[in-house]
């Protein structure tokens, strides 16, 4: 089961320094596989960024992602992209730029579209209770899409415990994603 961490300000600070000492907390205790730095709010996301993909690649995280900007990711040498659902069209020009593309996704449709699209992997969410995300999908939405499409699936949305994580990696998916799991 692959391990996905997505930071969030209220967490890890809105300054380098702050996202700094916040990531070596994290990391000293869990070193995720995936690792996705994201900041809606803040003005200072490249400078964010690049403070971000420094200390990632310095604990050795296998796969570094921004959120949302592809030209970003690739100048400052992250791995990958994770984009938003509004965001399909961006999957190949994020491709031709080699990096790794992950695609939010919150129906079956959107799941298969990003198949046929070409990313590389999903998330999936929310599975479980979340602030401010709607509806939960539960497990057995969640392996039905496992079942239905053959990229990576993450899923995302109020995973916080153990027994969770267990229940979606029954279901098949290939990871899980967690803001809160990781603090």
């Amino acid at each position: 089961m692959k391990t996905y961490l997505i930071t969030d300000p209220a967490y890890y600070g809105t300054t380098p320094d702050h996202l700094e000492s916040a990531l070596d907390v994290v990391y000293s205790h869990n070193l995720p596989d995936f690792s996705l730095y994201r900041d809606k709010q803040t003005s200072e996301y490249s400078t964010l960024a690049q403070t971000f993909v420094t200390i990632s690649r310095e604990y050795k995280i296998p796969r570094i992602l921004l959120h949302d900007d592809y030209a970003l990711a690739q100048e400052l040498k992250a791995d990958g992209v994770h984009l938003t659902s509004t965001q399909f069209e961006d999957i190949a020009q994020a491709k031709q730029l080699g990096l790794y593309v992950i695609i939010s996704t919150h129906t079956h449709e959107e799941a298969v579209r990003a198949q046929t699209l070409g990313a590389d992997a999903i998330t999936y969410s929310p599975i479980f209770p979340s602030p401010n995300k709607g509806e939960p999908k539960g497990l057995e939405d969640l392996k039905e899409i496992v079942d239905k499409i053959e990229i990576p699936i993450f899923a995302l949305g109020g995973i916080t415990t153990e027994e969770q994580i267990k229940a979606v990696e029954e279901c098949g998916a290939y990871g899980f994603a967690s803001i809160r799991y990781f603090i």
